[in-house]
């Protein structure tokens, strides 16, 4: 059932979705349905399931339908920026997935069979509640990349070890312990995570003078304690 405080979407069409198909330029289709306020997955693209992309990212969607399997052929599947709190475990039977986003959602947990995607390389998880993964992300045998920044993950997590492949992972701004004898910073409240695409210019030009004084005041706190030192 949607939350109260998400808006229902209007009804989307199979004209509709015919008319949001790409071709990307190296010759594949794409469903592109970003940005169309929908709070669930239509119905009506069912019978589009030989896309090779499907784009579902910001809308309000907050769960995903049986029929994804649908779409055996997809090798990309964003649905980054939406209201899923759960992933379906069949998500796991998707075996042509080479992209997964599920990026900025309220996802607590994965399910382990994410480590039968055999054949992707990217996966996005980063901006929301994860505190682990499941052991079977280890699995991922040509993933290279994994983002998980912005969760809650106090330590790295172990399968990420066993990622063979893996040229990056991203573990920024996690409540990861300060190392011993380091004092945690603390980020002031009025800092806020957004895209410079999203602001305003007068917004920007504030973001950039505050970036400007504190890389300022840290360098002047680093040359004050380096002075310290010397004379110590």
């Amino acid at each position: 059932m949607p939350k109260k405080n998400i808006p229902r979407s209007k009804a989307f069409t199979s004209k509709m979705a015919l008319n949001c198909i790409q071709l990307t330029p190296d010759g594949r289709q794409r469903l592109n349905l970003s940005f169309k306020a929908l709070d669930a997955v239509p119905a009506c693209i069912q019978s589009l399931c030989r896309v090779d992309e499907l784009i579902l990212s910001r809308n309000l969607i907050v769960s995903l339908p049986d029929f994804m399997l649908d779409f055996v052929n997809i090798q990309v599947l964003d649905l980054h920026s939406n209201y899923l709190e759960q992933i379906p475990p069949t998500l796991g039977l998707l075996k042509n997935l080479i992209v997964l986003n599920l990026c900025n959602n309220r996802l607590t947990q994965v399910p382990k069979e994410l480590g039968l995607l055999q054949n992707l390389q990217v996966l996005y998880l980063g901006l929301n509640r994860l505190h682990m993964l499941p052991t079977a992300i280890g699995n991922l045998k040509e993933l290279l990349y994994i983002g998980l920044s912005d969760n809650k993950f106090s330590s790295v997590p172990k399968c990420l070890a066993h990622l063979q492949k893996l040229q990056k992972a991203n573990l920024d701004r996690n409540p990861f312990p300060p190392p011993p004898g380091e004092e945690k910073v603390e980020i002031p409240r009025k800092f806020h995570l957004a895209h410079a695409c999203d602001l305003c210019e007068n917004c920007l030009d504030n973001c950039r003078t505050e970036r400007r004084k504190l890389v300022e005041a840290t360098q002047i706190k680093e040359q004050i304690q380096s002075t310290w030192h010397e004379m110590k």
